[in-house]
């Protein structure tokens, strides 16, 4: 349900009957057609109907979620759950507390979209209330324009706690077995979730150039990691809805950090800054690109030995990319590289093929993470799936994941040269599976060292 008004010391509102009959009166309406059906409502409609079916006789209960408090009174920015996202549809101009039930006791589901609908102006929320009052937060939609737009039967928010003394076998998100089984459901995109997943690219690729004109710039601040942060964030907040984690802009050594979020440093020219970003969509779907750039604008000689290494890691993992493999595949090529690449620089003990076995995995103190995850309206997405659907899972076409192998080799660290300290390196490309191999989303963006740095130099 939406927030509760609470008694402040701030509070200056009249309530007498006077003001009350004042405020109400000589309102021009504004009349609107409905909304026509959203495009997404065949999709969400055909995700209810294969959830209700797998749990069938269950009362399904799906709550949008409430707005997160930053502080005292101030929230963050509102993003409602991702499960009652990806089965309404509604994506970030969800009304708070709204909430989803799916009664599939019966042979024909029953699907209602409760809601807190608009004050009436005849309401002291109208204008005394911050959490739902026009006054203060603009005006919330009608029922009518829900539905009309969900495709999906609405009711107002005080019905459902009647509603539910009726219901029976409820299933609710924190519920294993559904929990599991929402999170499975988004392994395979439909139409619409790849059509959003390039929206979504496509604004990150534009955010990408913006770091990049912003580079110069950078170097002149002392906090210049949040130039090229703030860069990225203002055209999140201009093509979409958010951004979809928050931005690592990891100059220098902090490359070497894998969820450097400070971003509280110096940027230098002849350093490489590692910038790992996505733009959040309206829809709530969201990129996850890497790119580790030269701030001058051209690779030294070391820098270009590791970005070349992580580049031929990245490509392949792409060669083997293809419906009916593991998906732990993807990863397996791409360490193949990056032990080949470590102990050419001799930087372990044993041989590149000693090192991939279980029981050694030297090569991994360079690069301690995975090279893939599923990726969607959550940027790790179907993080609740089995291990055997996820990691043991077979790839199919329609899934989207990322391609993100990194080399990072600390200033700290005794074992790497030091011309090679404190560079950090990581290429990471949004991918789909198609019918016989993957398709890199963000392929627009420059990979290759020389387009990279021809690209920056049109730029910076």
């Amino acid at each position: 349900m939406a927030k509760k008004k609470n008694a402040t010391n701030r509070s200056r509102t009249p309530h007498s009957k006077e003001f009350l009959k004042f405020i109400a009166s000589d309102w021009a309406e504004n009349p609107k057609p409905l909304p026509l059906l959203h495009e997404v409502a065949p999709f969400t409609k055909a995700r209810r109907e294969k959830l209700a079916k797998a749990f069938a006789g269950h009362v399904i209960v799906v709550e949008a979620s409430l707005p997160r408090i930053r502080s005292n009174d101030t929230d963050y920015r509102y993003r409602p759950s991702t499960a009652f996202t990806h089965l309404t549809g509604w994506g970030s101009q969800t009304v708070p507390g709204s909430v989803l039930v799916i009664d599939a006791r019966k042979k024909a589901p029953k699907t209602t979209l409760y809601l807190m609908p608009t004050a009436g102006k005849d309401s002291d929320e109208f204008f005394a209330n911050p959490a739902i009052g026009e006054f203060w937060v603009g005006q919330r939609p009608t029922l009518q324009e829900i539905e009309a737009s969900l495709g999906i039967k609405t009711a107002d928010i005080k019905k459902l706690e009647k509603d539910r003394k009726s219901f029976t076998k409820v299933l609710t998100e924190k519920s294993p077995k559904l929990k599991v089984f929402l999170s499975e459901m988004r392994f395979v995109k439909d139409d619409y979730e790849i059509a959003e997943m390039r929206k979504a690219v496509a604004a990150s690729i534009l955010g990408f150039e913006d770091i990049a004109r912003n580079l110069k710039r950078a170097t002149t601040v002392k906090r210049g990691e949040r130039v090229i942060e703030g860069a990225f964030f203002a055209r999140a907040r201009i093509e979409g809805h958010d951004l979809g984690y928050e931005t690592i802009a990891a100059s220098g050594a902090n490359a070497c950090i894998l969820h450097w979020t400070k971003n509280d440093g110096e940027v230098i020219d002849g350093d490489l800054i590692l910038v790992d970003a996505g733009v959040e969509v309206d829809s709530l779907y969201t990129a996850d690109i890497t790119r580790t750039l030269p701030i001058n604008g051209k690779f030294s000689k070391e820098q270009r030995f590791v970005y070349e290494a992580v580049l031929e890691a990245a490509d392949a993992a792409f060669a083997v990319a293809k419906p009916g493999i593991k998906f732990r595949d993807v990863h397996n090529a791409a360490m193949k590289v990056i032990a080949a690449k470590v102990s050419e620089l001799g930087l372990i003990p044993v041989s590149s093929e000693d090192a991939l076995k279980p029981d050694n995995q030297h090569h991994r103190r360079f690069m301690v993470h995975g090279t893939s995850h599923h990726l969607g309206i959550d940027v790790h997405d179907c993080a609740q799936a089995r291990r055997e659907m996820y990691q043991d899972g077979i790839l199919e076409e329609g899934m989207i994941f990322t391609i993100e192998p990194g080399l990072y080799f600390h200033k700290n660290d005794l074992k790497v040269p030091k011309n090679y300290r404190g560079i950090g390196v990581r290429i990471e490309d949004d991918v789909l599976v198609t019918k016989d191999g993957v398709e890199n989303l963000s392929s627009a963006l420059p990979r290759d060292p020389d387009a990279l740095e021809a690209w920056l130099q049109k730029l910076i």
